[in-house]
């Protein structure tokens, strides 16, 4: 039997795919969600225990580490999957050999080089390569018709993107390299692509939703998905619907096609007057992973695993909607048990979550569009309720 290792940040809905599969598993992973199945050959970084906080996730997570503590693995299976937080260029060369997905990222990853590739093909936002706080502000105020934000080079997850409005608001950390990107305002969306060598098709394209959808906050977040793409599910009215997703299909593919994109991967845009506007790409299986698995009800790891080896496989139509949304603790919260049948990524009872860092997920499926969003907005108001304060001096 091949040997299959998976690693990333979270690697729960991946080993629960993988173990409807025909491999001996091994998983490495940061969380260690109450929900993850258990293997036999297993590493998770962050022990979780009764009454002890789970910390900062940003602090305290590195791939190195990650990495590190894996090669054993890494050096016995057959197969590698790279997940959120592990990027392929990472690996050696060696290893690169055994990844399932795209190897080369350096031209998507760094998000200046990635707008250098596109930015003659396709509708992008002007992007300039930053050293410090001083270069940005005179971007801007020679652009003074134009809004942009600071982003880091290299990153997922909408994490440390800052609208630049008051220069005294913004601090760099020496040890990251930035980018200042124009501005575009507008509703986010993705595609999840499937690229093997000889075919890239897109199938599905899904809102995305960040933490600025519902606070209106300038907060850029990940927080979940909605899809398939529809009038409905994408929140705001649009004059066609069905043009905007063909218009993605295609563009997605092209892009797949550009970077030869490997395996399951994201394409994210945002969508306004002006048209759409291709922002990054994510050339790894992607958060969409169970809502796609949902609504096509299909094994999307078996899909992953024969694009790479380059076995076509057939993807059925959308069978019903499907709703992800990524609850952040809004205190801190020491977890107690919740009776809902749609929440996952759960914390250990008794562990602490600090505030504003994940606490659990919610995701569910309907054919029906209005009773998915009252499901997901009724488990998110129990688990609001549920959620209580745990001062610090009580640790």
């Amino acid at each position: 039997m091949e040997k299959l290792l998976l690693i990333g940040i979270n690697t729960r809905s991946m080993l629960n795919s993988a173990l409807k599969l025909d491999y001996e598993l091994y998983s490495t992973s940061y969380f260690s969600t109450s929900d993850t199945p258990q293997i036999e050959n297993q590493k998770i970084i962050l022990e979780e225990h009764n009454d002890e906080s789970s910390g900062i996730f940003e602090d305290h997570f590195s791939s190195s580490n990650i990495l590190e503590i894996s090669r054993d693995y890494i050096d016995e299976t057959d197969y590698i999957i790279p997940i959120s937080g592990i990027s392929p260029s990472e690996f050696s060369k060696k290893d690169q050999k055994k990844i399932l997905g795209t190897k080369d990222v350096s031209k998507i990853e760094n998000k200046f080089q990635f707008y250098k590739e596109i930015k003659d093909e396709f509708k992008t936002p002007e992007t300039f390569f930053i050293n410090d706080v001083d270069e940005a502000i005179e971007i801007s105020k020679n652009n003074p018709k134009s809004k942009y934000i600071l982003k880091p080079l290299k990153g997922s997850g909408g994490y440390n993107i800052k609208l630049l409005n008051n220069e005294a608001e913004f601090q760099l950390n020496d040890s990251e390299k930035y980018i200042l990107q124009e501005y575009v305002d507008g509703i986010n969306l993705s595609s999840s692509v499937l690229g093997s060598k000889d075919t890239k098709k897109t199938i599905m394209n899904s809102r995305l939703l960040t933490e600025n959808d519902f606070e209106k906050n300038n907060s850029y977040i990940y927080i979940g998905n909605i899809l398939p793409l529809t009038n409905e599910s994408i929140l705001t009215k649009v004059k066609d619907i069905d043009k905007i997703n063909r218009e993605m299909i295609e563009t997605s593919q092209n892009i797949a096609h550009k970077f030869d994109l490997i395996g399951s991967v994201g394409v994210d845009y945002i969508l306004n007057e002006n048209g759409l506007y291709v922002i990054e790409v994510n050339p790894r299986i992607q958060g969409t992973f169970e809502c796609v698995e949902k609504s096509l009800q299909i094994n999307m790891l078996d899909a992953h695993i024969k694009s790479c080896l380059n076995i076509d496989i057939p993807i059925p139509k959308a069978k019903y909607y499907s709703y992800k949304k990524i609850i952040y603790s809004p205190c801190r919260n020491k977890y107690s048990k919740i009776d809902l049948d749609n929440i996952y990524d759960l914390p250990h009872i008794g562990t602490i979550t600090e505030k504003s860092e994940p606490l659990l997920t919610i995701i569910d499926k309907d054919t029906d569009f209005k009773k998915l969003c009252e499901k997901i907005d009724y488990s998110s108001q129990v688990v609001s309720e549920k959620t209580r304060r745990y001062p610090r001096e009580m640790l």
